[in-house]
């Protein structure tokens, strides 16, 4: 089932937000730090970014049916690998009691010009 939600923003190219499986598991597109009610990349360093791609993470993964806490993998896209601490201090606000499986990969671009993507699988409960 493909998953939608005005709260995260829309793809910017053929494919969606998120798949939920009827298994339970939910894979999501990765989401860049671009504000829902604009559709622009926010402004700000790799802090400010982090939090925006989470928030957008969690609005798809609620609307799915799911949390951030139910995340079991995530994959980081840096632009710039000595963002990774920054990076981690805010990732860490938002999972510091799940910590889901990661990984971390330095990337030479990402769509927008965007400091980081994330991606993530997810369960729901049954």
């Amino acid at each position: 089932m493909k998953i939608f939600t005005p709260k995260a923003p829309e793809p910017i190219g053929p494919y969606s937000q998120a798949i939920k499986l009827d298994n339970g598991l939910i894979f999501t597109s990765g989401q860049i730090a671009v504000a829902p009610e604009t559709g622009h990349l926010i402004d700000g360093g790799i802090k400010e970014q982090t939090k925006q791609v989470i928030e957008n993470l969690k609005a798809v993964l609620e609307s799915a049916g799911s949390s951030l806490s139910k995340v079991i993998k995530a994959t980081v896209y840096l632009k710039d690998m000595h963002d990774f601490s920054s990076m981690n201090e805010v990732y860490s606000e938002y999972f510091s009691e799940s910590k889901p499986a990661r990984s971390t990969v330095g990337v030479s671009a990402l769509p927008k010009n965007a400091k980081i993507e994330i991606e993530v699988i997810a369960h729901i409960s049954r």
